[in-house]
């Protein structure tokens, strides 16, 4: 098994924690630095025909998208390390529901936030002020959401920790960790509770130890 991609970027790091999470350490992971242009390479367009990372290669199927292959991880090793989609089809059904919330509500606000705080200063730009207030704002309103939502639920999904859990991590993670701008997490009791807890486990520590070296 190959995993092609870098391990500071956000969406690598989400295979590879899933991998973790899975006790899983037959793969290899093969550099494909953005910086220098590696994902334009006729070679690894082949792989991923929209030149984005990471890619999972496993025997003879190629699977690109972060959230397809940290599922496709999740049900390859499903008796192994932890249970990511829970133990029952309700317990599923619920996990898939936050992995659509993370994807489709989450991510499309704080993603443009670590772009503005973190990879723009690494590339030498400034932030656009205009977008950091407008998705901090929207972000601190989802995550009331999820206040309420998690002042009765030790997780997402319920009281176990699942893919939707892990899959909010990276950027969370760089928003918090790196841009030190945690606030939308830290100021909210039960939201601060579920961060402290999600990126407290091993398995994250590992591929955190390792996306920060590569920072």
């Amino acid at each position: 098994m190959k995993v092609y991609g870098m391990p500071y970027s956000t969406c690598t790091v989400r295979v590879l924690t899933t991998l973790a999470e899975k006790d899983e350490e037959g793969y290899e992971i093969v550099p494909i630095d953005l910086q220098v242009g590696a994902h334009k390479s006729p070679e690894f367009l082949k792989l991923q025909p929209f030149g984005a990372i990471p890619v999972l290669q496993d025997g003879n199927l190629t699977l690109f998208e972060s959230r397809a292959i940290a599922r496709y991880v999740a049900e390859k090793f499903e008796g192994k390390g932890t249970a990511l989609f829970g133990k029952t089809v309700e317990e599923r059904a619920l996990v898939n529901q936050w992995l659509e919330v993370e994807s489709h509500s989450f991510n499309p606000l704080i993603e443009p936030l670590v772009v503005q705080l973190v990879f723009a200063p690494m590339r030498g730009k400034e932030p656009v002020e205009s977008v950091v207030k407008d998705h901090t704002y929207k972000l601190e309103k989802l995550l009331d959401i999820y206040e309420a939502h998690l002042s009765e639920n030790k997780y997402l999904a319920g009281d176990f920790f699942s893919l939707a859990d892990l899959s909010h991590i990276p950027y969370a993670f760089y928003l918090i960790n790196v841009a030190k701008k945690g606030a939308p997490f830290t100021s909210r009791k039960h939201v601060n509770a579920w961060w402290e807890d999600i990126s407290s486990r091993p398995a994250w520590k590992k591929v955190a130890a390792l996306a920060l070296t590569k920072e």
